[in-house]
């Protein structure tokens, strides 16, 4: 259960700046297991990169991978790596959520998350975590951060390719502000409570959470 964050709201990425992790013997361990496990992800699952990238080449006409900008850790600019899931690649001002019954996207490869595999070629690189908040858009960040006061403090960390807001529900479509808000305060609570077994423990149950497909568009 997320609890009352103490921490002094900071509300733009200047802020940010001024905050200096007070576990930094932690986030060097979570550096390594990003690494270990990363690495060892993409040489293990090699075969079916392959066939997913020569399915998307049959299926339809366009990049087998779909390049994002998003915010990383500091508001840092980022592109972030997916397998193209969509017809139009949509990186600009006015970015849409996919919703349940959006007929632009492989629905197979959003529902199982296999659409994320090519993170892990951005955790590898240190763009990303393999636990943290997720990068949301960068036209998103902008329209939440100015609705959501302590928005801007999920980014005091890595993303992530999986978080402690998507194991406890709060994925897919934000229909309304509320949503977020609530997947803003998991996040933000993760951000004040990360260690490498707290990260285990996510990662344990992310398989949980994709095959229960619950919110996942």
């Amino acid at each position: 259960m997320p609890i009352q964050d103490q921490t002094p709201a900071l509300s733009t990425f200047e802020d940010l700046r001024l905050w200096v992790p007070s576990r930094a013997p932690a986030l060097d361990a979570k550096r390594v297991l990003d690494i270990a496990v990363s690495l060892t992800a993409i040489l293990f699952l090699l075969p079916l990169l392959a066939l997913v990238s020569l399915a998307i080449v049959l299926d339809s006409r366009g990049p087998v991978l779909f390049c994002q900008r998003r915010h990383g850790r500091n508001g840092e600019v980022f592109g972030i790596l997916k397998f193209r899931s969509m017809h139009v690649l949509e990186d600009g001002d006015n970015v849409v959520q996919a919703t349940a019954n959006d007929a632009r996207i492989g629905r197979f490869l959003r529902s199982s998350s296999i659409d994320e595999l090519p993170q892990l070629f951005n955790v590898l690189s240190g763009e990303m975590s393999l636990v943290g908040p997720r990068p949301h858009a960068i036209a998103h960040d902008e329209y939440y951060g100015a609705r959501i006061p302590a928005y801007a403090q999920r980014q005091r960390v890595k993303p992530g390719i999986t978080g402690w807001a998507q194991v406890n529900g709060a994925r897919g479509e934000t229909p309304e502000l509320a949503d977020m808000e609530k997947r803003i305060a998991l996040d933000n609570w993760y951000v004040e409570h990360t260690t490498v077994t707290h990260d285990l423990l996510i990662l344990l149950r992310t398989p949980l959470a994709v095959l229960s497909g619950r919110n996942a568009h």
